[in-house]
């Protein structure tokens, strides 16, 4: 395994990647919710409870967005109880792996500070929206701050940041690919693809 730690890494590639080109999102509602049409197509066909539970935690994510609450690991760990179906959503006690042992997010002692000092700045109005919801779910699935379910939660927490702003994406498959820790050129593009997925009508 990687000795690397790619959460150090990922920091770094936060602040040189070019957010500030990120389209700008438009306020013109979709034909169907694309985060629910996912979840009722594709992933109800592989796991009917699996979906049942995303729809249960996308429902809270929207509610919360409606009323304004701020992206916190708490308001993160109530959707994944839902989405898991546990009675209790931990921040991870060590160090974490994905991609077969390529990346290893390390656990420091300023590890949760760190991510709620990110998760602070999806409301940052210097950073076009787009940009602001990719950041997010890049930052969920770098920290990976559960023991499970970690690309579940990126996904709800970027659905939030969007509907803060009255904003429903089309499509949420596109975003389903594999990221990269290192890759900033990646990172800017999925603020991109965020920006074709919300002027994409179905």
């Amino acid at each position: 395994m990687t000795a690397t730690d790619s959460l150090s890494v990922w920091l770094g590639v936060r602040r040189e990647a070019d957010w500030q080109h990120a389209p700008v999102l438009r306020r013109v509602a979709p034909s169907s919710d694309g985060f629910r049409a996912w979840c009722e197509g594709p992933v109800h066909r592989r796991d009917p409870v699996r979906a049942e539970r995303l729809l249960a935690g996308h429902a809270l994510a929207r509610a919360d967005a409606a009323r304004r609450a701020p992206l916190t690991f708490a308001l993160l760990a109530s959707w994944q109880r839902e989405v898991l179906g546990a009675t209790e959503a931990p921040f991870r006690a060590s160090d974490a792996y994905a991609k077969a042992g390529r990346e290893r997010y390390a656990l420091t002692p300023g590890t949760r500070a760190d991510f709620a000092s990110c998760l602070d700045e999806a409301t940052d109005p210097d950073i076009p929206l787009a940009a602001r919801a990719a950041r997010v779910y890049l930052d969920v699935a770098f920290f990976h701050p559960f023991a499970d379910g970690n690309a579940r939660a990126a996904l709800l927490a970027l659905v939030h940041v969007l509907a803060r702003e009255d904003i429903v994406l089309s499509e949420v498959g596109p975003l389903q690919t594999t990221r990269y820790a290192d890759d900033p050129a990646g990172a800017a593009d999925f603020a991109t693809l965020v920006g074709i997925l919300n002027h994409r009508r179905r």
